[in-house]
């Protein structure tokens, strides 16, 4: 997939005025800029869990990654396209049987107590493997991690498991938590989800509802002269518009995940003292889906589901929606993860008469005057991507005799509904690519997923081949044989359609031009910052 770079520099500079933003501290930039500086940016969330071992979600991330490390990050140039972070090296087994983790020397959890292997352990084992909505499935085998010294974890595995998986997934399941903390807590409800504690380059300072949350320098952080940074703000900004008009006022440095419009971008791009920047966003890759709940016996006919997806203009929904800024998508891998990606699958070309002919073969015929049959929509709230599709998905279904009604929830009422409750039809999702299709892709599909595990499949379909391939792929060492696996299990997902993919797309960020050292890993967006800094 290609997002286009933009970074076009204009001559005037915007001084609009950032209307009815919260009351906030006037923050400073320029006398702060050689002692460290301060670092401004836009939230459009307040997570209610800021604990990224339990909730692994962009979110989450967003703040949490600054201040809980992961095992490794992603990289550029890095061996596997992975940086050490709180481990320095990792082996895995002939057999597949077991993982060894070195850890870094001289880490120190914020509160001045020592990292060591018995925090990785114990998140592993009572954190990511039992509570995590990602760790569950990829550390589904793991049996048990042995601290043969305190720089040494050795992960062990009941069935072969794949270093290829394992170290896909080290950036995303392998937020370690201080033991010392947690241990003996109901986990779930621990202060800590909301205060973290952690050995990342910045500490949690305090949070003001609706305001802002504030992280300062970690002094004793093991990086070598970081961070750079003295402190970070993330200002709670919902409206996109605001975050544009905050930028331009000079009031914030960065918003991201395309927080400003995309119809900005134009007018936003032509200001000199800010920048448009699309790196930094490669290993997140952003799926626009129709989740569907084939608890609903209208929807559980494979003729409606293909006719709803022959109703669907990707290339419209590429150009408006996105305004470019995407791709249209094949099935569940997208094009920009060569490794995986599997051309060959049943598509989907838009066709209204299609449509029709397959919903009078279901059953369900044309009627004058009245739709064919009636469904609830529940758009995702986090985007207005989301909210747009959900818009333009009820006029399309509308020209092919379908009506639905659209449902709008905020973030934890859209969440309850559609993975707790299960009070949905359909549902415009925005699902994350990973780098791996057993990272946040097959537990899109894959049946017996406990109820209320967020950004999965909660829709009630089961089907037993995917499942087999799915359980096969997790204990599949070979690399060759593991990809071979996952094209089949995209071309049986895209002939059944538990879900339909619509779009893949990336984000954007705007920042100062002062801000150095931006995007330049592929989850830099939700990454420690360590090396982030202000010109002076």
């Amino acid at each position: 997939m290609s997002i286009p770079e933009i970074s076009r520099r204009g001559l005037m500079q915007s001084t609009a005025v950032l209307a009815g933003a919260a009351v906030l501290p006037r923050w400073g930039f320029a006398q702060d800029a050689m002692q460290g500086g301060r670092l401004v940016v836009a939230a459009d969330s307040e997570p209610r869990n800021l604990n990224p071992a339990i909730v692994a979600s962009n979110g989450v991330f967003y703040i949490a990654s600054k201040i809980i490390e992961p095992l490794a990050e992603a990289s550029f140039d890095g061996p596997d396209g992975l940086a050490p972070r709180l481990a320095t090296s990792w082996q895995g087994s002939d057999d597949g049987l077991s993982v060894t983790f070195k850890l870094r020397e001289g880490v120190t959890w914020h509160d001045g107590k020592p990292f060591t292997s018995a925090d990785v352990a114990f998140s592993a084992m009572e954190v990511w493997k039992s509570l995590q909505n990602i760790g569950r499935t990829v550390l589904a085998n793991l049996e048990t991690v042995d601290t043969p010294d305190e720089l040494t974890a050795v992960f062990k595995f009941s069935e072969p498991t794949p270093l290829q998986l394992i170290r896909n997934a080290l950036p995303v399941v392998s937020s370690v938590l201080p033991r010392h903390l947690y241990e003996g807590t109901d986990i779930a409800e621990n202060p800590a989800n909301n205060e973290p504690v952690g050995t990342g380059p910045f500490v949690f300072a305090e949070h003001r509802p609706g305001e802002y949350y504030r992280l300062t320098r970690n002094e004793a952080y093991w990086g070598d002269g970081e961070p750079k940074l003295d402190e970070l703000i993330f200002r709670v900004l919902p409206d996109r518009a605001g975050a544009a008009a905050a930028l331009e006022a000079g009031e914030i440095q960065l918003a991201a995940f395309s927080q400003v419009p995309l119809s900005d971008l134009e007018r936003i791009s032509a200001n000199s003292e800010l920048e448009v920047v699309t790196k930094g966003y490669e290993a997140l890759t952003y799926q626009l889906i129709v989740e569907i709940n084939h608890r609903n016996e209208v929807l559980k006919n494979l003729k409606v589901r293909q006719a709803i997806a022959h109703a669907i203009d990707k290339t419209f929904v590429v150009d408006t929606v996105f305004l470019g800024y995407a791709a249209e998508a094949t099935g569940p891998v997208p094009k920009n993860a060569p490794e995986f990606y599997e051309p060959d699958v049943t598509q989907y070309p838009f066709d209204v008469e299609k449509a029709k002919a397959l919903l009078d073969e279901a059953g369900y015929p044309a009627k004058d005057g009245g739709a064919r049959f009636s469904i609830r929509l529940l758009p995702a709230p986090f985007f207005s991507e989301t909210r747009a599709m959900g818009d333009y998905l009820k006029q399309a279904l509308a020209v092919i005799g379908v009506e639905a009604e659209l449902v709008s929830n905020d973030a934890p009422g859209h969440l309850n509904a559609v993975y707790k409750d299960h009070d949905f039809d359909l549902s415009i999702g925005a699902a994350v690519f990973r780098g791996d299709p057993a990272i946040s892709t097959t537990n899109l599909v894959q049946s017996g997923i406990p109820d209320g595990t967020f950004f999965s499949n909660q829709g009630g379909y089961a089907n037993p081949e995917i499942d087999k391939i799915i359980a096969e792929a997790l204990v599949t060492v070979d690399t060759q044989k593991r990809i071979e696996l996952y094209d089949e299990f995209q071309k049986r997902v895209t002939a059944d359609l538990p879900l339909i993919n619509v779009a893949d797309w990336g984000f954007t960020s705007v920042v100062s031009v002062d801000v150095l050292n931006v995007g330049n890993n592929p989850r830099w967006v939700v990454s420690g910052w360590a090396d982030t800094e202000i010109a002076a």
